[in-house]
């Protein structure tokens, strides 16, 4: 079967108007945010069902064309990167919520509805842990694809804690279903092994969720710092002291500067750090444990403090975090981000050498991280326009990725392999 016999089978089964061949609509599909690739899918298709997206793999399978799915494009590993000449099959109207079951705790949806449409979806008494900052256009099959997690996966974990149970059509257009609504089947993990698998084992069509009750109380606070390591040495003072906060977030001075720009969230722009910390849980507890949070941050030489006075202020402060990557481009007209996982007793060393490399190689780079668990998101700034600089900003992300990998750590923690 040739391409225009395939593109015929395709608007077949999802109608001419979901099928797209024309150059300029292609351009939407040709990378996710890691803008620093971009391949040209020959087709890209928009199944509208779960049987639609079965019987356009199949479709794919018998024509032997390679494939690969695609949520939002919100991911920063080049996962959903097509491959050239092949198909891409977009999910993004696969958007329903198909059950609610607060009861059980759990929630069943398609894999092109939002991060946030699900705690959306069962509030005011639950909500969906796992928050990356794009939560409100990523997909939930996206972030079932890489594992996602956010700023709260240091006490809640990652997306994978929150899958029980998953529909999937396998590469060959066969269906199988996993799990389901319990927890603990017997045998092997099936659905741990899908979530996290990059595309690489199918396409999940019906996804069940664990979502859990709201906490009583949250309370959030930001101290800032003269240096980053002072800001990383609180970190870890706070974990030995057996706090765990529902978040725990740094910003480095130029993501502080360009959040600011884009948020006005009131951070101050003379300060060398800013370390997010959010308390939640019984009131009693996080009262008693904000206390102690907040006496480190002053012992190690925190220049300020602000508390968020209410809910609107913990929302801006939060907002401006979120904002941190769309930001760094009133910094730079491009970035390279990075996703490495270090052992907190190695940030400061860390962030260290790669101040130093970016000394070395010319190029400003901006950090803002889960510091809680040592989940770096080092951001490299540079100019495609300019001859050799996106190949010098490549070389130099390499470099920072052998840097925490020498340091124990891992070349990615929640953005995923990708390419």
């Amino acid at each position: 079967m040739d391409i225009r016999d395939l593109v015929d089978e395709l608007e077949r089964i999802c109608g001419e108007a979901n099928v797209l061949t024309d150059r300029d609509q292609l351009r939407t599909y040709e990378s996710d945010g890691l803008l620093h690739y971009r391949v040209a899918p020959a087709v890209a298709v928009l199944p509208g069902s779960a049987e639609e997206v079965r019987e356009v793999v199949r479709a794919c399978s018998e024509a032997e064309m390679p494939w690969v799915a695609r949520g939002a494009g919100t991911g920063l590993s080049g996962g959903a990167l097509p491959v050239a000449d092949g198909v891409l099959i977009a999910l993004s109207r696969l958007r329903g919520i198909i059950e609610v079951d607060l009861a059980n705790g759990r929630v069943v949806v398609e894999p092109g509805v939002t991060n946030v449409e699900v705690s959306k979806a069962v509030a005011p008494t639950h909500f969906f842990p796992p928050d990356p900052s794009s939560q409100i256009v990523c997909t939930i099959g996206g972030n079932v694809a890489e594992n996602s997690g956010g700023a709260h996966c240091f006490k809640y974990g990652f997306t994978t804690n929150y899958v029980t149970g998953l529909e999937l059509v396998l590469p060959d257009g066969d269906v199988v279903t996993v799990g389901g609504k319990e927890v603990g089947r017997p045998g092997y993990d099936l659905v741990g092994a899908f979530v996290g698998s990059e595309g690489t084992l199918g396409i999940a069509t019906k996804i069940t969720l664990r979502v859990v009750p709201v906490p009583e109380d949250a309370r959030t606070l930001v101290a800032y710092f003269e240096t980053m390591e002072e800001a990383g040495q609180t970190v870890s003072d706070i974990v030995a002291a057996a706090v765990v906060p529902g978040a725990i977030e740094i910003m480095d001075r130029l993501s502080i500067k360009a959040t600011e720009e884009a948020t006005h969230a009131g951070y101050p722009l003379d300060v060398g750090a800013a370390l997010i910390v959010e308390l939640d849980g019984p009131t009693a507890e996080c009262e008693a444990r904000f206390s102690e949070v907040r006496a480190i941050c002053e012992r190690n030489g925190a220049s300020g403090i602000r508390v968020a006075q209410d809910e609107t202020e913990r929302q801006l402060i939060w907002k401006a975090r979120k904002a941190a990557f769309a930001a760094m481009g009133r910094i730079s007209p491009y970035y390279y981000v990075q996703d490495s996982v270090i052992p907190r007793t190695r940030l400061a060393e860390v962030l260290g050498r790669i101040d130093e490399l970016a000394a070395e190689y010319g190029f400003a780079v901006a950090n803002v991280f889960h510091a809680g668990d040592g989940n770096l998101h080092p951001l490299v700034a540079y100019d495609a326009r300019k001859p050799g600089e996106a190949e010098q900003a490549e070389k130099l992300a390499g470099e920072i990725v052998l840097a925490c990998v020498e340091a124990g750590g891992s070349i990615t923690g929640e953005h995923g392999v990708g390419v």
